[in-house]
């Protein structure tokens, strides 16, 4: 049927920046934006930089001076970002656990490099025994 959508995206469609390719699936995660594809050119470095991170969680451990000395320009925007990642990757859970893991493990790590602490609790606070 023409003109007729489905809702299901291209997964292997990517969005080049600079000579780089990107997840256009990601790119859309970390701005919160629904199409990216026009607004490639306003998208800051350090969410380029956390896409490839996400994508390729083994890079994280060479990324950690990176990020942590990085100007980001718009802080709060960021942190969304990182929270918009561990979200995506806890719903997303169940379609490939090794990779949602890391996915959020990069998140976590960076919240907590850069902002000192986790803005979604990760530890159940301890109570005190009553009696």
């Amino acid at each position: 049927m023409k003109g007729f959508k489905t809702g299901v995206e291209n997964i292997n469609s990517y969005v080049t920046i600079l000579g780089k390719k990107y997840s256009e699936k990601n790119l859309r995660l970390i701005t919160g934006k629904k199409d990216v594809s026009c607004h490639t050119e306003n998208i800051p470095e350090e969410m380029l930089l956390l896409c490839e991170t996400i994508e390729e969680p083994l890079k994280l451990p060479y990324m950690l001076e990176t990020f942590y000395t990085m100007q980001i320009k718009n802080e709060k925007a960021f942190h969304f970002s990182l929270l918009r990642v561990q979200v995506d990757s806890d719903l997303r859970m169940h379609e490939d656990i090794q990779k949602c893991q890391q996915r959020k493990y990069v998140a976590e790590t960076l919240e907590k490099l850069l902002y000192g602490e986790l803005m979604l609790g990760g530890e159940v606070p301890e109570i005190e025994d009553a009696y």
